[in-house]
């Protein structure tokens, strides 16, 4: 591989502008695609084949009047009146009114003759003089189910939208499109002028809803990953030249990454947080590809004939390992696709297509930039910031002895106490890890600033915290004679009260099919949806279904937003040990191809499993305990964080175990002591690594800048997990334990050995390739001579 590397490097350089004009072309073409092609986002998570989502597929096709919940792309006010008053006074009313009017006028409402002022007498009324909605709802369940006046009304009230107090009050309008993306932005005015009026009234009013503009996700933490990157380059080049090609390259690919999975959207259905996870990625291997093969070519400045035959080199030597680098960050994000998530897949396999354009470009735009540049690529220097193979460093008299180096023959001086302290110090990160609560981001754990959450908190007050989350149960009365089905639905509803955690379970006018033979059952728990009382019920009223449908012959599926969220959380925390176990099992057999060893690939894995223990003790510690107090509102960890952190951690770790482990495997190979080729390995890659890593770990830190929660904790995961992984496994932890290895580390079967590939990383072949190159063009030169 090293050899076909070095000629496409050395290709790209000779034919700068051709390459540089071809990647120019595709940028311009993905960009004419993205902006032809691109489709809408969307901001719902679902699975199918999941209980919930089978349950909702039967409720929509027996009542197919009733959108699925992810559909309805829809607003809802909570009002409340002042302290001291309630909202059926004269000028809240008169609020409330103008509130409705307003409403209809909403740009593209749905079905504007159905929104209604709820306290009219031809709606519900209020509490102590029902309207006709509420009377209606009263009748039915006292002639349909036979109740009491009392539980008839107990019935009705549970359904309406004023809680019994008559201080607080829900009003809703939906909209005639299918995707949030879609209201427009004279909608969303709209909106907040409504409440703005009703505020100017005395009312307190909060907004909730998918019709709701999304928060943006500003460019700020790019550009402060960029800037802190810049800084880094400089230094690490000692120039103020050097830093901008991987700054460029990298720009150029995340640009064209990012346009391809818009241009994806028009055809694939993406989440919202699909292209800001895909920058994070892309924007951060996109630098760091780049800072390898620069700082590599650097190097080979000092010994080759032409800068030509340096970034071949270069892109032959550290190009190889970007390759496999790159292939395990990709490994690691498409097999996301294995576990059968439809919007995991959709983001893992966007980020892993950032991923491979960032491969592609640094092995052929880079050398062109660099062709580009010629001699000038490290013009500016600063020379107190020169690196050890720097031109100035290596004609000095006295070689430097870097930082690295002293701390690496620090480490493997005392190997075992280095293995031993590190391990311990991330075991007590990781110790928070054991409480770890997954649920899906809702309305309830949003910053109380929002007023999703507050509305949330509205509704909580005024009706209970289960008004938040009610579920659905959808009966299947097929098999029961039709004159005996309202009794038997009637008897299950009672059943279903019986439950822990039930506040009320009611069937409606408008919840009984045309057929009769399904109905739906709208359960009302006493807690909110996060809570595990909540999602115990869920698992509760699934396991009554057998001895139900024994006594009563109905069968029933429990579906609705809390539910559907239930259900991807267990599917996305059953999904985590296989893929796991997919991802390792792969990279481990690309590492045995890579280091021609079974220990190192061991340890690379072994040392990835502390760093993601600790980076989940430390999340939760952080995100979910309040600890350190930095999180002014602590919730449960978003679900599938800790399955997409680590496909991607897992890929980034490989990138420093392939840049780290590959210069020390080099020096073995080339005749170096077990502990020279890791004193020596060290002291050529770590400052390079480290500055990867400092370059990593600012571009995902920026993103807690965002407000969104998921970005949040996701940037602050991913930094912390660079810093265990880069800082304390792959530069104490393995020189450490390849130092207590010895020679052992490098073993490997011969029966392996012979089955398994020579790639040539580490460009042995390469080398002898341009040897026997430098013989004939020797020899072709002699004989022109003569």
């Amino acid at each position: 591989m090293a050899t076909y590397l070095y000629r496409i490097g050395k290709w790209a350089f000779a034919n700068r502008f051709k390459v540089i004009g071809i990647w120019l072309l595709i940028l311009v073409g993905m960009g004419v695609a993205a902006s032809t092609l691109a489709g809408p986002t969307s901001s719902s998570f679902s699975i199918p084949g999941i209980p919930s989502e089978k349950a909702q597929d039967a409720l929509v096709e027996k009542f197919p009047e009733k959108p699925k919940f992810s559909e309805d792309i829809s607003i809802k006010y909570v009002i409340k009146a002042p302290a001291g008053s309630n909202l059926t006074q004269p000028r809240y009313q008169e609020a409330i009114d103008q509130m409705v009017t307003s409403m209809k006028a909403f740009d593209g409402v749905k079905s504007p003759d159905t929104i209604i002022n709820p306290f009219v007498p031809e709606a519900f009324g209020t509490p102590n003089a029902p309207g006709e909605v509420t009377q209606a709802a009263i009748d039915f369940q006292r002639d349909t189910f036979g109740k009491s006046e009392q539980d008839a009304r107990t019935d009705a009230a549970a359904g309406s939208p004023i809680n019994p107090d008559a201080t607080v009050a829900q009003l809703g309008a939906s909209y005639n499109v299918t995707e949030a993306d879609k209201v427009t932005a004279k909608a969303h005015e709209q909106q907040t002028a409504v409440a703005d009026a009703a505020r100017q009234a005395g009312l307190t009013v909060e907004m909730s809803g998918t019709a709701l503009p999304q928060p943006a996700i500003g460019a700020t933490s790019e550009l402060i990953g960029v800037g802190v990157a810049i800084v880094v380059l400089i230094i690490t080049f000692g120039s103020f030249i050097a830093w901008g090609m991987p700054i460029l390259t990298a720009l150029i690919g995340l640009g064209i990454g990012l346009l391809a999975v818009t241009a994806a959207s028009g055809f694939f259905t993406l989440s919202a947080e699909t292209p800001i996870l895909a920058t994070m990625i892309g924007l951060a291997v996109g630098i760091d590809y780049a800072l390898f093969i620069v700082s590599r070519y650097r190097h080979e400045l000092l010994t080759a004939k032409s800068r030509a035959d340096a970034a071949g080199r270069a892109v032959g030597t550290a190009g190889s390992a970007v390759v496999f680098a790159g292939l395990t960050v990709i490994i690691a994000l498409s097999a996301l696709s294995i576990v059968n998530i439809p919007f995991l897949t959709a983001m893992g396999l966007a980020a892993a297509v950032t991923v491979l354009v960032a491969v592609l470009v640094a092995l052929t735009l880079l050398p062109a930039v660099l062709g580009l540049f010629g001699g000038k690529a490290f013009g500016a220097s600063i020379s107190f910031l020169n690196a050890p193979d720097s031109p100035k460093s290596a004609s000095a008299t006295t070689p430097r002895i870097s930082n690295g180096t002293r701390f690496v023959k620090q480490i493997v001086a005392r190997p075992a106490i280095a293995l031993v302290l590190a391990i311990v110090v991330l075991g007590v990160i990781a110790a928070p890890m054991v409480g770890l609560k997954l649920a899906l981001p809702n309305d309830g754990t949003g910053d109380p600033s929002t007023t999703q959450r507050k509305a949330y908190d509205l509704v909580a007050e005024g009706f209970g915290a289960g008004q938040n989350g009610p579920l659905v149960v959808v009966l299947d009365g097929t098999n029961v004679a039709d004159a005996d089905r309202n009794s038997t639905y009637n008897d299950v509803v009672g059943k279903i009260k019986d439950l822990p955690d039930v506040k009320n379970a009611l069937i409606t006018a408008a919840d009984i099919n045309k057929a009769g033979d399904t109905a739906v059952v709208s359960v009302l728990p006493n807690s909110g949806p996060s809570s595990s009382e909540t999602q115990q019920l869920v698992k509760d009223l699934r396991s009554a279904e057998g001895g139900i449908t024994d006594q009563y012959k109905v069968t029933y599926g429990v579906t609705g937003q809390t539910a559907i969220e239930s259900d991807v959380s267990d599917r996305l925390s059953q999904s985590l040990v296989p893929y796991l176990a997919i991802v390792v099992g792969l990279a481990f057999i690309l590492l045995m191809l890579v280091f021609r060893s079974i220990l190192v690939p061991l340890t690379a894995a072994l040392g990835f499993l502390l760093s993601i223990v600790a980076t989940f003790g430390a999340t939760v510690a952080i995100f979910q305990n309040g600890d350190l107090g930095l999180m002014s509102n602590p919730q449960p960890i978003v679900s599938f964080l800790p399955i997409f952190l680590i496909g991607i951690v897992f890929g980034l770790a490989m990138d420093y175990q392939v840049f780290l482990v590959t210069r020390m495997r080099e020096e073995y190979v080339h005749g170096a002591s077990a502990r020279d080729a890791i004193v020596k390995g060290f002291s050529h890659s770590a400052r390079v690594v480290a500055a990867a890593a400092a370059i990593m770990i600012s571009v995902f830190a920026a993103f807690m800048l965002q407000d969104n929660s998921l970005i949040k904790s996701m940037g602050f995961a991913l930094a912390a997990a660079v810093f265990f992984d880069a800082f304390v496994i792959r530069m104490i932890v393995i020189p450490a334990a390849l130092a207590v290895l010895g020679d052992k580390a490098w073993w490997l079967p011969k029966w392996l050995d012979r089955i398994l590939p020579n790639v040539d990383v580490e460009g042995e072949k390469l080398g002898e390739y341009l040897a026997e190159k430098d013989k004939r063009d020797e020899r072709d030169r002699e004989a022109v001579s003569v």
